[in-house]
């Protein structure tokens, strides 16, 4: 069973992302809106309807939106966050002055449209690997200025979140290991300089930087780009030196090939595609008249 993980952050964070997307699109003015005469104080209300099937994730946030145009909007969210939608589902039914419900429309539906996407696709890769030890674990291949939102919505499709950025921990790459003249010398240069307690990754290619990252003790190996067999053996050799490493693979994972990847013994499988490879779940909005 995929578990939904995910934490709505802070409405202190969200807000001022939701008030630059609300002036990016509203601009000098609403024209078609204001231009109805006396539309903008009328009271309506507007039903939000699934078009296609797919994992429910972002109305909280939608809901904001008109609240920021309109406090006295109220939303009211018939599905749950993280729950399967199909074609024709009424999702949620919004009251309150015609004006918020129209102006705030796109903005708000935009946002559920990707995060829903993003959750539903997450969902397929979790489902996946659900009854193995594995967790799926996002990146930080997010389109710039939604990640906050992007790995909340992969946590609504049942991921667990890696680094949201480069201050959550210490991840040593391959343009690292090369900057620094090897891996040894890479964890021995960071470990002393790191503030506690952050952990330390890093990414390796063959057995030799496995034996290597393990002589270093790093805390987490990263498996990238290996082969099924290699994986195998790289996590047996790790679990005999030492089974408090935890291990995560990484590298052309695809709906295909993930559960034979959790299969090898993983603790954590980190992928991009539930973010950059999803499609938007289509939603309509309805004035009720």
């Amino acid at each position: 069973m995929v578990k939904k993980v995910g934490i709505l952050p802070p409405w202190i964070a969200i807000d001022p992302l939701l008030r630059d997307w609300l002036l990016e699109d509203i601009g000098r003015g609403d024209r078609t809106t204001q231009s109805l005469l006396a539309i903008e104080v009328r009271l309506g209300t507007a039903q939000w309807v699934a078009k296609a099937p797919g994992i429910v994730a972002g109305l909280p946030i939608a809901a904001r939106v008109f609240q920021l145009l309109d406090e006295k909007v109220s939303f009211e969210a018939i599905a749950d966050e993280g729950e399967r939608c199909q074609p024709g589902q009424v999702i949620a039914q919004i009251d309150g002055k015609l004006g918020a419900l129209l102006t705030g429309e796109r903005v708000a539906l935009n946002i559920a449209m990707r995060l829903s996407g993003i959750a539903s696709l997450t969902y397929d890769y979790a489902a996946q690997i659900a009854d193995l030890q594995a967790r799926l674990v996002d990146t930080r291949k997010t389109t710039p200025g939604l990640r906050l939102l992007e790995k909340y919505a992969t946590g609504i499709g049942g991921a667990i979140n890696h680094r949201m950025g480069l201050d959550d921990a210490v991840m040593i790459k391959d343009n690292h290991i090369a900057a620094a003249g090897g891996i040894g010398e890479a964890i021995a240069q960071i470990r002393d300089r790191i503030p506690y307690p952050l952990t330390i990754e890093v990414e390796t290619e063959t057995l030799k930087q496995v034996e290597e990252a393990l002589q270093h003790e790093a805390d987490i190996i990263m498996l990238d780009n290996m082969q099924l067999e290699l994986m195998r053996e790289a996590v047996q050799i790790i679990r005999d030196r030492n089974s408090k490493v935890k291990i995560e693979a990484s590298g052309n994972i695809t709906l295909v090939n993930i559960r034979a990847v959790a299969e090898t013994g993983v603790d954590y499988i980190s992928t991009s595609a539930p973010i950059t490879q999803a499609k938007w779940l289509d939603l309509s909005m309805k004035i009720q008249m």
